[in-house]
């Protein structure tokens, strides 16, 4: 992969690259002191600071090796077929295994339950088309195929897939609708954490409506234009109504439940083989109706 250069910018190789893919800093760092990224042609230390015209090239990494073991974890199936799996994700399960954490992941179930999955996103995420945080909770679609997988991403890159969530925030939303559009990136004074920021992000777009209206909080549908790494909860943080039990964003004391109150509940495609849409839905989960309770 070749990245241009095409900003006046004066970030560091390596937090450049962080935020420009999406890759956890430590891991670019591995990457720049392995060789595997050149700037202009040549290796470069990660206090490089990149300038407007440089040629970054990123070559394959393979990461620290992992044992993807298949595991009996019961999964909540809403739909399959021979090309996709609709699949009910519960509160605290991790979609994909990392170093550090590779068992009960969505991955270890889904390579215990079938055996054909797509392998476009490399071999520690078969069949992953797109993610939701582990106490999100609701509906993912899973690819059996490469060909399913390279239809269904690029719908999702067009904007094609329909993708409601149902989420509980502190504080009562006054407009009935609204619209957020705010641009997301890395936050630089936190490396695990997302936020607005116009320093290297990417648009970010999520529309809102409210359902009801409680003394404390307020009960919304969101419906995602894009996909940002953790972009409900930044939005909704960011316009002062965090989501409720979310333990990363906003600083409102956390309820004595698990779980955040963010649902997936609508999840809609065209699916790759019929070429006909199907959408499909499912309730709130009992983590986020016990929470949701105690503000009626």
């Amino acid at each position: 992969m070749e990245i241009e250069v095409l900003e006046n910018l004066s970030s560091r190789l390596d937090v450049y690259l962080s935020e420009k893919l999406d890759f956890s800093r430590s891991k670019i760092v591995k990457m720049i002191k392995e060789g595997t990224v050149l700037v202009n042609g040549k290796p470069e230390k990660n206090s490089y600071i990149v300038k407007y015209g440089d040629k970054i090239y990123v070559g394959e990494y393979e990461e620290e090796s992992m044992d993807l073991v298949p595991e009996n974890i019961p999964l909540d199936v809403v739909y399959e077929d021979d090309d996709v799996l609709v699949i009910n994700k519960p509160n605290g399960m991790v979609v994909h295994p990392a170093i550090g954490n590779t068992h009960g992941t969505l991955v270890n179930a889904l390579l215990y339950y079938s055996n054909s999955l797509s392998t476009l996103n490399g071999s520690f995420r078969p069949g992953i088309v797109h993610r939701i945080d582990a106490y999100t909770t609701g509906l993912l679609m899973v690819a059996k195929n490469d060909r399913a997988h390279e239809i269904l991403s690029e719908e999702l890159s067009n904007k094609k897939t329909t993708r409601k969530y149902v989420a509980l925030v502190w504080g009562v939303i006054n407009e009935d609708t609204a619209t957020i559009d705010a641009p997301i990136g890395r936050d630089i004074k936190d490396r695990k954490k997302m936020c607005v920021t116009s320093v290297n992000s990417k648009n970010a777009v999520t529309h809102l409506r409210v359902i009801k209206r409680f003394k404390e909080a307020t009960l919304i549908e969101l419906q995602l234009e894009t996909g940002r790494t953790h972009q409900i909860r930044v939005h909704m943080n960011y316009i002062n109504h965090p989501v409720v039990n979310d333990p990363v964003y906003g600083k409102r004391k956390i309820i004595d439940e698990t779980g955040q109150c963010l649902h997936a509940y609508q999840l809609g495609f065209i699916h790759p083989t019929t070429n006909k849409y199907m959408e499909f839905t499912c309730d709130l989960p009992d983590c986020f109706k016990n929470i949701l309770v105690k503000f009626y």
